[in-house]
């Protein structure tokens, strides 16, 4: 079993920055890949970035270079900086483990880009 918890959202400016934190607990051991999506009213939860154990990443074209997703080892945290922010980046944002066979998601973080 996997428990995460994201904090960091809120209500940013255009062009603003935030900061997303998934703190991961349990059998932290057996993650293969972690990554955030997020979801609007009326439409499917979508990939914005995951990171596999290894160190790949992959990110959303719409995302792309102005988020990054990295891991703090020491505080078994995956953290996603998102820069530039668009009111179109506004959605609840999820954590989400998975291990061999088994999908892991936090309850999700409220982030609001608006003037």
């Amino acid at each position: 079993q996997v428990q995460l918890v994201e904090s960091g959202g809120g209500l940013v400016q255009p062009g603003g920055s935030l900061r997303l934190s998934c703190a991961a607990s349990g059998s932290i051991f057996a993650i293969v890949s972690m990554g955030w999506y997020r979801q609007t009213p009326g439409k499917q939860r979508e990939l914005v970035a995951t990171a596999t154990r290894g160190g790949s990443t992959v990110y959303a074209d719409s995302v792309k270079g102005r988020f990054t997703i990295s891991r703090d080892k020491a505080q078994n945290t995956w953290n996603l900086q998102m820069n530039s922010l668009k009111s179109e980046d506004t959605a609840v944002y999820y954590c989400n483990a998975l291990t061999d066979g088994t999908a892991y998601w936090g309850n999700g973080t409220l982030v609001t880009v608006s003037s």
